[in-house]
């Protein structure tokens, strides 16, 4: 257990070193995952004119509940690792005691702490801009939100690392998550809350992952109604299908890479 953690605080330190060295880049990183900024400004304006459940108020602290989410779920995995097989950098990681994938996943987690800074910043300039939208969340709304945010991060990563793991027989497995990619903006809750949606669509993208990668966390930090139960439910039933899905894709992958002779 003491090697364990030691692995994962070298590991974490060094990444977090490494991501550092690029702030301007994770400035730019931050910046592109205000697409609910841009969408927050269209609804606000529809719940003036038209007939929407939803007040204005409301619509800011979803999208920028939403901002927060994405922030703190962005995956980049299949790149990383669709690189690594096709020039051969994956051999090297192989012949280390420990599984390639925790060098993809604590590296990610050390981008988010390189990344909470211009997180905060970008919270308080939209809080300057928009005084009226300041809210507080309760204790427990903030404790449960950082456990499904937690949890989203990893289902959206295992998602993501299953189609990277394509990489074994296709060369761009990208174009996988470029396709996922479609669905996941307009049922994830990115565009709207699953609120404004028609009640059959509505029904439908809570049978599908999406809506617990953002929608889910993003509701419980505003308050929104949701089924905290049958949530955490879906995300363990879609974690679980990909974890089984991942673990043996991997298995078969390594013998199509060994094939090649890696």
């Amino acid at each position: 257990m003491k090697y364990i953690l030691n692995v994962a605080q070298t590991l974490l330190l060094t990444y977090y070193a490494y991501m550092v060295e690029y702030r301007a880049e994770l400035f730019l990183w931050a910046l592109s995952g205000s697409l609910p900024f841009i969408l927050m400004g269209i609804w606000i304006k529809a719940s003036q004119t038209g007939n929407i459940e939803l007040s204005a108020i409301e619509f800011a602290h979803y999208f920028l509940s939403a901002f927060i989410v994405r922030q703190f779920n962005v995956v980049w995995v299949i790149y990383e690792f669709e690189k690594e097989v096709i020039q051969g950098k994956l051999s090297p990681k192989l012949l280390q005691p420990i599984d390639p994938v925790w060098h993809h996943f604590i590296s990610h987690i050390s981008e988010r702490f390189a990344r909470l800074p211009f997180i905060l910043g970008l919270i308080l300039l939209f809080f300057a801009l928009y005084p009226q939208s300041f809210w507080v969340p309760s204790l427990g709304q903030f404790l449960l939100f950082l456990f499904v945010v937690i949890l989203a991060f990893i289902l959206r990563f295992i998602i993501q690392y299953t189609f990277a793991l394509f990489s074994f027989w296709i060369e761009r497995a990208s174009a996988i998550e470029q396709i996922w990619y479609l669905p996941y903006i307009f049922l994830s809750g990115i565009i709207a809350p699953l609120d404004v949606f028609p009640p059959l669509i509505r029904e439908f993208a809570l049978w599908t992952p999406f809506p617990y990668l953002v929608y889910f966390p993003a509701s419980i930090l505003v308050g929104f109604p949701v089924d905290i139960f049958r949530s955490l439910f879906m995300m363990f039933l879609w974690g679980t299908l990909f974890f089984i899905l991942n673990r043996w894709l991997w298995k078969q992958g390594l013998k199509q890479y060994s094939g090649m002779g890696a």
